[in-house]
């Protein structure tokens, strides 16, 4: 199954697998939490620095994953194999991000590291 752009979902290779991914209102909402932001607008603020350790982007894989109806736990994405590696997992956190906050098209540079 493809991933639907226009429903903010992206598709990433993860452990091997191909799986859709999506920030859905929920998984956003349990970002807000995580990241301590008051709101979707504090929220963006925040990824919009491009300065994410490791923990957020599994965090974010993390909450886009179960937003695209796997069920799992930040811990589980840590322990995960993603194709690329920590840029890998930058491209896949930047994509979601992107496709989350109303961009058409993955954000350009996204292999780097700047969400």
């Amino acid at each position: 199954m493809a991933a639907n752009r226009r429903r903010g979902e992206v598709e990433a290779v993860i452990d091997g697998r191909s799986m859709t991914l999506c920030l859905t209102l929920g998984a956003l909402a349990e970002l807000e939490d995580a990241f301590a932001a008051e709101d979707v607008g504090a929220l963006a603020a925040r990824f919009g620095s491009g300065r994410l350790s490791a923990r957020d982007l599994t965090r974010i894989i993390a909450a886009g994953l179960r937003g695209g109806g796997t069920s799992v736990r930040d811990d589980d994405v840590a322990a995960m194999r993603i194709d690329g590696g920590l840029a890998g997992a930058a491209a896949i956190a930047a994509e979601l991000l992107a496709a989350a906050f109303g961009e058409a098209e993955p954000a350009p540079g996204a292999a780097s590291a700047n969400p």
